[in-house]
């Protein structure tokens, strides 16, 4: 029989706790961070399901070419509205100013994105001019275009299909809600603003 030094015992027994402390190492560390990438993920999904990506511009830049000013919108530009969409965390009950007022057909989507993020169900909203050689006004629910906005990143080139249209006067707005200010907002329908109260 083998007698052990007093060195190989510990060392043995360093060993073997190091081994069984590493199995005990606390899963709720693990788990709590497996669950806030879960909630994360969903999020995300959630966001996409409903058109509420929040990677939108500070800056919607200029109107797209072609597309005709209203002649007489219910709200004109330098008007402070209130916005009811919500097609971001903290855009409904948020104060806008209109920065322009057009007259359209404009189209809710479905689109993946051309830089692989995950697919966007239901975005509103999208304009006519918006989309690359779209033919007659209005598209017809189901039918197919290419995304000419680059209102987010991915969606430019983008193939869609149109979830739903409109017909009433389309706004940009420039948005002050929670700590972000966005000019030239693109886009909100007539039926998502009501006047400031």
């Amino acid at each position: 029989m083998k007698t052990s030094t007093p060195l190989t015992t510990i060392a043995t027994v360093a060993a073997a706790s190091a081994l069984l402390l590493s199995g005990c190492a606390s899963p709720e560390g693990d788990e709590a961070a497996q669950h806030e990438q879960h909630e994360k993920q969903s999020e995300s999904a959630s966001d996409a399901d409903h058109g509420e990506s929040h990677e939108h511009a500070a800056d919607g830049g200029q109107p797209p070419k072609g597309i005709e000013k209203a002649s007489d919108p219910t709200y004109a530009v330098g008007d402070e509205v209130t916005l009811t969409a919500d097609h971001m965390p903290g855009m409904k009950g948020a104060k806008a100013t209109i920065s322009g007022a057009f007259e359209t057909t404009t189209y809710s989507v479905s689109y993946s994105p051309t830089d692989g993020s995950d697919p966007v169900k239901n975005h509103r909203w999208v304009v006519h001019e918006e989309l690359k050689n779209p033919g007659e006004t209005p598209l017809k629910d189901g039918a197919k275009a290419t995304l000419n906005a680059d209102h987010m990143p991915g969606m430019k080139g983008a193939e869609a299909t149109i979830e739903g249209s409109t017909e009433d006067t389309v706004y940009m707005v420039d948005i002050d809600m929670d700590d972000m200010t966005m000019t030239n907002h693109k886009w909100v329908t007539e039926d998502e603003v009501q006047p400031v109260k």
